[in-house]
């Protein structure tokens, strides 16, 4: 499979973060039929994927085709199974599918894709080929977040000490990916990173394990999705403790809330909507006959951190006073 990087990060200092310039979708496809594209993301409750499914119907409407959001309740491989059987049931000539298991779910997209369904990934691939993917780097992001860690914890005078990873599983794809970057981070360091516990993306059971490994006494936590770093935010919170990392990766209003209240030092932020625009775009032109190549395109991600959340609300502060 090709690989075509359309964002890098950059350094931003200015605001205290990294930032990488998201690929926009700025463009309007015509397609020469009536397609019907199923929209399979994870879940259908993270922000994350309700962001995705609202860029997707927006690029949908402007390009005159029918978009269907079929997401699991939970993050399950047996319902997303069920939700991509039912899109090859139902007659759709497309699917946008964010694999919950790169393993799991590949006999199922390969059925939809002998049915002549296209196949396009975002967020996260399965071992299916596509005919393209939309997704953050997301071992660049997770190096990213393990060296946000490490600065704060030096920041704070902390040169060792143990270090907890909250993870969804061990089965997605870019669950695999952030944790792989984090752990590289840490590579040369007097840190110990401890064994990786996982939450399936719950947030109430990320806040047991965060709790736990404050417990033990860690001095940093992170967490690889919304639900996980939510639960790491909420333990870290009632500790009492302003003496842990937190750091994160996705972007909610409840992280942005952790962030703004000291609980978490920063998040790693995608952008999802622009994955589900040009996922849309992409599976027009493959209906169309175009040959998109395989082609991945990283969508970017950034730091948020509380100094740039701040210098957010200043500017739209601004905005709405012109």
């Amino acid at each position: 499979m090709k690989k075509k990087i359309f964002a890098a990060l950059i350094c931003a200092s200015m605001i205290g973060c990294l930032a990488a310039t998201p690929v926009l979708a700025d463009e309007t496809v015509k397609a020469d039929g009536d397609y019907k594209i199923a929209v399979i993301t994870m879940d259908s409750v993270d922000q994350h994927w309700v962001s995705l499914k609202e860029g997707a119907e927006e690029e949908a409407k402007a390009d005159d085709v029918t978009v269907d959001f079929m997401a699991p309740d939970v993050k399950d491989d047996a319902k997303q199974i069920e939700c991509i059987n039912n899109a090859v049931a139902g007659g759709y000539d497309a699917l946008m599918v964010a694999a919950n298991s790169e393993d799991a779910v590949s006999g199922a997209l390969q059925e939809a894709i002998d049915a002549g369904m296209k196949l396009v990934y975002v967020d996260s691939p399965a071992n299916v080929e596509a005919e393209a993917t939309f997704s953050t780097d997301n071992k660049a992001a997770g190096k990213t977040a393990g060296e946000e860690m490490i600065k704060a914890l030096e920041d704070k005078g902390v040169k060792d000490g143990s270090i907890g990873i909250v993870n969804i599983n061990n089965s997605t794809n870019t669950a695999i990916q952030r944790e792989a970057g984090f752990r590289e981070a840490f590579e040369g360091t007097d840190y110990e990173l401890l064994e990786t516990q996982f939450c399936e993306g719950d947030a109430a059971k990320a806040q047991t394990i965060a709790e736990n490994y404050i417990t033990e006494g860690v001095v940093g936590i992170y967490g690889t999705n919304e639900g996980a770093s939510t639960g790491v935010g909420n333990a870290i919170k009632a500790s009492g403790s302003d003496e842990i990392i937190g750091v994160g990766f996705d972007k909610s209003d409840t992280l942005k809330g952790l962030i703004e209240d000291g609980y978490l030092v920063c998040t790693m932020a995608q952008n999802p909507d622009q994955m589900g625009k040009l996922g849309v775009q992409a599976c027009i032109k493959a209906l169309n006959g175009e040959d998109l190549g395989g082609e991945v395109t990283d969508t970017g991600v950034s730091v948020l951190t509380k100094e740039s959340l701040a210098e957010d609300g200043a500017e739209e502060t601004e905005e709405a006073a012109e």
